[in-house]
């Protein structure tokens, strides 16, 4: 405890990536109860920082001083860590599962490799408590884990899987209190918002839907899929507009570049926005928000443009039957990428019809907020910290 009586907590971030990053920072500012220190890793060069972290941390001040709470992100070497320093191994720890590398797809140019698994596995299991963001997750998790205890060898301990599940809950990243409005999407046809005064016919009066794809400029966001489902719109003549919003890095997938060559005409935003404050605006004018990942653990972005009133139009894998039911999902066609692109220009194109005719429903996502969230984050610090054993799925 500080002089002032708030517990002392360190948290670990190893991966500081967006969303790992925004999830630090506003569990920081939203539990004021609690005298947070935070040490971070910048986030490049996956492998050296799943497995290297303890080394890189290996000369921390803060490692020898005593904690009321310990809290890393799932990038971290939490069982190395306690086992190399022993004020951590003394104080509780919470582990928040961003993602897990049991369910994580292998692109092309990397190397099979069961290190990034073990982490996870052996932090995990040397946690107090384990938090996923999601049921997809904490579920891929676990049978993760169950699937790799089955290949190996000899000398498999039984109950770790059913260990791991007494101590897993879902809580999902908050967003930002939506305005909750759901129900019926009136689509205003002359949106003073639009960026840079945009302006665009409306769909009232037969003009465009406009269309938002909101991801990392990586191959597990899927680009070939969105590549295709834009020519299967063209193929129809459907009426759209896009804007493909998110962050570009140095190796951008080849499909971004064909996308804005053969498809300029159709593009009302094409890269990253400068600020925070104009994305929110492109979520708030568009009229769809479109997925095609192949990893997603939460979709933060998807429910960020739900919140500002897009309607989902999801594939049906990962996480998204989760977040709104089957009323927004398109059917996962696995490696048929032309079939599935057909099967989400269907459903733009309904979603479309619904918008003309007053009858676009806009699910809720209240329960995403930081209103509903942020007490429950504070409820489970508090019970990890005095090791409670009462666990909970929220």
């Amino acid at each position: 405890m500080t002089a002032t009586g708030k517990p002392r907590v360190l948290l670990l971030s190893a991966y500081d990536a967006g969303s790992h990053q925004r999830w630090r920072r506003q569990l920081v500012i939203s539990q004021p109860a609690f005298d947070w220190h935070c040490l971070t890793l910048p986030p490049r060069h996956f492998r050296w920082r799943i497995r290297g972290n303890p080394l890189s941390w290996f000369n921390e001040p803060l490692f020898q001083a005593r904690w009321d709470l310990l809290v890393a992100t799932s990038m971290v070497d939490l069982a190395t860590l306690r086992g190399l320093f022993p004020a951590l191994a003394a104080a509780p720890a919470l582990l928040y599962m961003h993602e897990n590398q049991f369910a994580y797809p292998v692109s092309a140019g990397q190397h099979a490799s069961l290190d990034p698994q073990m982490v996870n596995l052996y932090a995990a299991l040397s946690a107090d408590r384990v938090l996923f963001n999601s049921d997809w997750n904490r579920v891929s998790f676990l049978q993760g884990v169950q699937a790799l205890l089955d290949t190996l060898p000899d000398a498999v301990p039984s109950g770790v899987v059913e260990r791991l599940t007494a101590k897993s809950s879902v809580l999902p990243v908050p967003i930002d209190d939506p305005h909750d409005r759901p129900g019926v999407r009136p689509f205003n046809a002359d949106n003073p918002h639009l960026p840079w005064n945009h302006r665009r016919g409306g769909v009232s009066r037969g003009g465009p839907v406009l269309i938002v794809w909101a991801a990392r400029w990586e191959y597990d966001k899927a680009p070939d899929r969105l590549l295709a489902i834009m020519r299967e719109l063209e193929r129809r003549g459907t009426d759209y507009r896009m804007c493909i919003l998110g962050e570009r890095f140095r190796n951008a997938p080849v499909e971004f570049e064909t996308i804005h060559e053969e498809f300029s005409h159709r593009l009302d935003q094409f890269g990253h926005a400068d600020t925070r404050e104009e994305y929110l605006q492109w979520l708030g004018c568009a009229d769809l928000v479109l997925s095609t990942a192949i990893h997603e653990f939460q979709g933060l972005a998807v429910l960020e443009a739900v919140a500002k009133r897009c309607i989902p139009v999801l594939p049906d894998r990962q996480v998204y039957p989760e977040l709104f039911g089957r009323h927004y999902v398109y059917r996962d066609c696995g490696e048929d990428i032309e079939a599935e692109a057909i099967e989400a220009a269907n459903m733009i194109e309904l979603q479309g019809r619904k918008l003309r005719d007053g009858t676009g429903e806009v699910p809720s996502v209240r329960d995403f907020g930081e209103a509903v969230l942020n007490e429950k984050y504070k409820e489970v610090l508090g019970q990890t910290m005095s090791r409670d054993t009462s666990q909970r799925t929220f």
